[in-house]
């Protein structure tokens, strides 16, 4: 028998399935305190991360000698372990088992995305690929011109599956995926895809601006390890003042030596026009073209040659130094709201891809956008309205315009003359 004022029946507790890089309760509390140099276990994780940064570093080395279409490809590749990291990062396994084939629509987004911003990309070189073969010609210049199209549709689509698929008792959980989706694109992919224009634009400009975030983040590492007392931003518990310091001198002036080091290399100046994959020969431009300055004369050097683009490299340093950390103290923070320690655990001592790219999609619209503005040539060239003819006109368009461009300069000819 049981007694009337006996206890109730305990219940089992239930666990809660942490996120595999979920930060202890404990860690957390006093985390803020916590800096490198006072770190027990620092030398241990340096030699992890060291070996690590060296695969990256010789892989991504072989990569760029391979050339433009493979470091694309690496760029494409990256995007989608971030999107994975990301998708996972707000994923529910009980409620994705009641909505069979949900995670299959984030994916729908993300390519149709990819589609549309790289067909704006790459679609005039493209053009310049297939040109000399007709039927592809034509075909390569439908589907540009029904590019937009074709994208809205599949977003369309898209909508209309996220429609209906709604599910009662699921509405949060599915629109709060929904606006995650969308802000991982905007945020994130949006970004990083300046990274291939960069690309097509020269090397260069994708190779110096990405180095300088590798740099400033080893230089910031190794002065933080070793010098490092004074804590920089809560946001970042291990970030300290003299890394911060030390970092931006050592990237500024990396910058200035590097782009006197590449811009000696046609294969990294040259912009590419097409999809292709051969070498490349090209007139590198005034910017990549040594200047003479006379020194004082009690310097032992009496002149010294400086390539014009170094001073812009000077100010993509300055941005990689100064400006770009903010896009890793955004990535602390959404971390510490989410309260895991990295987005993902790919690369052992450094944590998911995403960890390694939040730097570097911020320094990518920068080096675009500084090139666009200020190194780029606003003037229009032979090559670019021939481009423009051939991409938007008909052949039959092209022969008119060939033969009322002959009339035009006949009549200029005997006005002279």
């Amino acid at each position: 028998m049981h007694k009337e004022g006996g206890s109730a029946p305990s219940t089992p507790k239930v666990r809660r399935r942490k996120h595999p890089n979920e930060i202890p309760s404990e860690t957390t509390k006093t985390n803020g305190d916590h800096l490198l140099v006072d770190d027990n276990s620092k030398y241990k994780s340096m030699w992890i991360r060291t070996y690590s940064t060296l695969w990256m570093i010789a892989g991504f080395v072989f990569i760029i000698y391979m050339g433009h279409l493979y470091i694309c490809a690496m760029v494409v590749v990256i995007q989608i372990l971030m999107a994975r990291e990301l998708f996972n990062l707000l994923r529910k396994v009980r409620e994705d088992q009641h909505l069979p084939g949900f995670r299959l629509l984030n994916w729908h987004f993300f390519f149709t995305a990819m589609l549309f911003v790289y067909g704006r990309i790459l679609s005039q070189r493209l053009v310049n690929t297939v040109n000399s073969d007709k039927v592809l010609y034509k075909l390569v210049s439908s589907l540009i011109k029904y590019h937009m199209v074709i994208c809205y549709s599949l977003y369309i689509a898209g909508f209309m599956w996220f429609i209906l698929t709604l599910k009662k008792k699921m509405y949060k959980y599915q629109f709060g995926q929904y606006a995650w989706t969308h802000m991982i694109l905007i945020v994130v992919f949006t970004q990083s895809a300046f990274t291939v224009a960069n690309i097509f634009e020269g090397i260069f400009w994708f190779l110096l601006p990405a180095s300088l975030i590798v740099i400033n983040d080893i230089a910031a590492y190794l002065c933080g390890f070793f010098f490092g007392r004074t804590p920089l931003i809560k946001l970042s518990p291990k970030k300290t003042w003299e890394g911060f310091i030390g970092a931006s001198v050592a990237t500024i002036i990396s910058a200035f030596l590097l782009a006197n080091v590449m811009g000696q290399f046609e294969w990294l100046t040259c912009p590419r026009t097409d999809l292709s994959a051969g070498w490349l020969h090209c007139d590198p431009g005034p910017f990549f073209k040594p200047e003479s300055y006379n020194l004082p004369s009690w310097s032992p050097w009496k002149e010294i040659s400086i390539m014009p683009v170094q001073w812009h490299a000077l100010c993509l340093g300055l941005f990689a130094s100064i400006i770009a950390p903010f896009g890793g103290f955004f990535a602390s923070g959404f971390k510490r709201a989410f309260k895991i320690k990295d987005f993902g655990d790919s690369i052992p001592g450094h944590g998911g891809i995403t960890d390694r790219m939040d730097c570097q999609m911020v320094m990518a619209v920068f080096a675009y956008i500084y090139h666009q503005s200020f190194v780029k040539p606003q003037s229009f060239s032979v090559e670019t309205i021939v481009d423009q003819i051939l991409m938007n006109l008909a052949f039959e368009e092209q022969l008119e315009l060939y033969r009322r461009l002959g009339e035009i300069l006949q009549e200029r000819r005997f006005r002279q003359t």
